[in-house]
């Protein structure tokens, strides 16, 4: 898996050991991050990594800023990209599980070293169970497509 990565300066310490996390699990790691805590803005940040996930450049990726709130909504602009702020391992699960999350937000701020590696590890390890949840998955594609086209949505189900 190739998996990249981007925060900003509220995010840059726990940046720190989500990398080291993910190379013990040798998994591939691009980190287009910032190396510091210097101010940065986070939307740059958000758009390189969900470019690369919905161009197929990068499998998954990993954004944090401070409460992860604005790099989740910055990165979700982006077609394809279905990016999840996460606080809790159940949600980890659950956003891969349910709505096969290609991006984890994590608030650098908010949530503690080893709760964000447990929420990474339960993201990282829940396949998505596909099925009935392929119904919402396929009613958000075609609400993003209507979206990009500036076209009023109408669904072709309802149920």
């Amino acid at each position: 898996m190739k998996l990249m990565i981007g925060n900003d300066h509220g995010g840059y310490k726990l940046k720190v050991s989500v990398v080291n996390f993910l190379k013990t699990r040798g998994i591939e790691v691009v980190d287009i991050g910032t190396d510091s805590e210097e101010t940065v803005r986070y939307p740059y940040y958000a758009a390189k990594v969900a470019r690369a996930v919905a161009s197929g450049k990068a499998d998954r990726g990993i954004l944090i800023c401070s409460t992860g709130i604005g790099i989740c909504i910055a990165a979700n602009k982006f077609r394809g990209v279905r990016a999840s702020l996460c606080t809790s391992t159940y949600m980890g699960k659950m956003t891969r599980a349910h709505n096969n999350s290609n991006i984890l937000c994590l608030g650098g701020r908010i949530t503690g070293e080893f709760e964000a590696l447990d929420i990474l590890a339960a993201w990282l390890d829940t396949p998505y169970e596909g099925g009935r949840h392929d119904i919402s998955l396929g009613l958000i594609n075609e609400l993003e497509e209507a979206v990009t086209l500036d076209k009023d949505w109408q669904p072709k189900t309802e149920s």
